[in-house]
């Protein structure tokens, strides 16, 4: 690993501390601004690989990948069938040993179907205490930064993570922060935008998710992946609003789980308005998670979608 990159369990210890100790302070600095928009908002649409969890081998072995009725390229295939403008290729998905070869070859089939790659995702955790953990987790991020940039992805959803089994969301926020710190400073140099999503943990609520960003270097290259289905909360919707101007990247879920009520249909056009309220340009991407076979349903949803965008 880059030692530049890499931190040490001093250093991180020390960073932790001043930032708990500063949390007060912190609060009152700027966070970052919400990305700089011009004209009338604007959705194109994609469909995240997640959406065939069920089907897509991961991680997987060549010869795992060759025995599967499903793979990253047959999803491909169906998002241009659906005549989307994008796909979004979860890491997940990728196979164990990536290439620079599949690389390209996942970049020349998008590109010949007439598909945007509108993203990529990982599922890092910045709050892990362990120091040699939480660098394989910075490790992580850079890798894909770098995945990102040769496919032409130009963004990825990132974690924040959740607080470590006895520890105190204060320092595990504070590590958070300085993990999305260190991680910009490369993307910055790769043309790559981290997302952060709301994805429970210590992003289950708006008001977490701005104690996050009040720690974060200002940055053309980093936002918020709002996913419409992920707050469960007492009233999602309206919190979503309170996330919606830092979005740059969209997606939606087909239910939602408000607090203790169970899950219930999403209100799509609500969640759609709330976008353009925000005045959001950027991909929309659904990602399907409910039942119902996701070759059977995703269709008829990608088709409300694009009513609803215009």
């Amino acid at each position: 690993m880059n030692s530049d990159f890499a931190c040490s369990r001093r250093q991180f210890l020390a960073a932790s501390s001043a930032a708990v100790i500063g949390s007060v302070a912190a609060s009152a600095l700027a966070r970052p601004e919400p990305p700089a928009r011009n004209g009338a908002p604007f959705m194109k649409l994609s469909l995240a690989a997640y959406s065939f969890n069920k089907l897509l081998v991961k991680n997987g072995t060549p010869e795992q990948i060759a025995e599967a009725k499903f793979t990253l390229e047959k999803f491909i295939d169906f998002c241009a069938e659906q005549n989307l403008d994008g796909t979004e290729l979860t890491s997940y998905y990728f196979p164990k040993e990536i290439t620079n070869d599949y690389l390209m070859a996942i970049k020349e089939q998008t590109f010949r179907l007439g598909l945007d790659i509108s993203g990529t995702a990982i599922g890092n955790d910045f709050c892990v205490a362990d120091d040699a953990a939480w660098n394989a987790q910075l490790e992580l991020c850079r890798t894909w930064i770098d995945h990102a940039a040769v496919m032409g992805a130009p963004v990825i959803r990132i974690f924040a993570g959740k607080v470590p089994k006895g520890g105190d969301e204060a320092a595990a926020i504070a590590r958070c922060q300085d993990g999305i710190n260190r991680s910009l400073e490369y993307a910055a140099t790769k043309g790559v935008v981290l997302a952060l999503e709301n994805h429970g943990g210590i992003t289950s609520t708006p008001e977490q998710m701005m104690r996050i960003l009040d720690g974060i270097t200002p940055s053309p290259w980093f936002g918020i992946n709002l996913d419409g289905g992920n707050f469960q909360t007492e009233d999602p919707y309206a919190d979503l609003e309170k996330i919606a101007p830092y979005a740059v990247n969209a997606q939606v879920k087909v239910e939602v789980t408000p607090a203790g009520k169970g899950k219930e249909p999403a209100d799509l056009a609500r969640v759609v308005k709330i976008l353009q309220q925000a005045n959001y340009r950027g991909y929309l991407v659904l990602e399907y998670e409910a039942a119902e076979d996701p070759f059977e349903a995703i269709p008829a949803y990608l088709d409300r979608l694009r009513t609803l965008i215009g």
